[in-house]
Parts: structure tokens; C-alpha cells; sequence
């Protein structure tokens, strides 16, 4: 049985990187994890270690306005 067209609408996909490294706040500030948390961790103090594990707030417009089109949904 053939499929039923659409009418001319389309999905959005999120990009599931972008999903996965950014994270929006209860208040709708978009927020970044940090990097450098993978290895060579080694020499690194414990207190260094954990300021890791913090979320940081994303600054500059255009970073937002991008992050906001590869991944639509993120708000829902």
C-alpha cells in the first residue's frame, strides 16, 4: 500500500550533538557543559575535577541564535 503524501510540510531534526552538549535552564538561559573531561585527567587536582562537573551560561548571541536553529525542540 503506497504512503500517504504529505502536505507539503516537513520535520524539523534536531542535531543530536548540539542536543547533547547544550542544556536549557527553568528560566530559558541555554547553558554549556565544559570540556576537557575525557582523559589526561591524571595530574589534573581534584577541585580542577570537579569544577568540571559545573554548567556554564553560554554567552554571545549568535552562538545562541545557531544553537536554537540545529536543535528546534530543545525548549519543549
Amino acid at each position: 500500500m503506497p504512503r500517504k503524501q504529505k502536505d507539503g510540510k516537513f520535520k524539523l531534526k534536531t542535531h543530536k550533538a548540539t542536543s547533547k552538549r547544550f542544556r536549557l535552564s527553568g528560566s530559558g538561559v541555554l547553558l554549556r557543559t565544559k570540556g576537557g573531561k575525557s582523559h589526561l585527567r591524571r595530574r589534573t587536582s581534584k577541585r580542577t575535577k570537579a569544577l568540571f562537573s559545573e554548567m556554564v551560561v553560554v554567552q554571545g548571541e549568535s552562538i545562541i541564535k545557531r544553537v536554537r536553529r540545529l536543535a528546534p525542540n530543545m525548549d519543549k
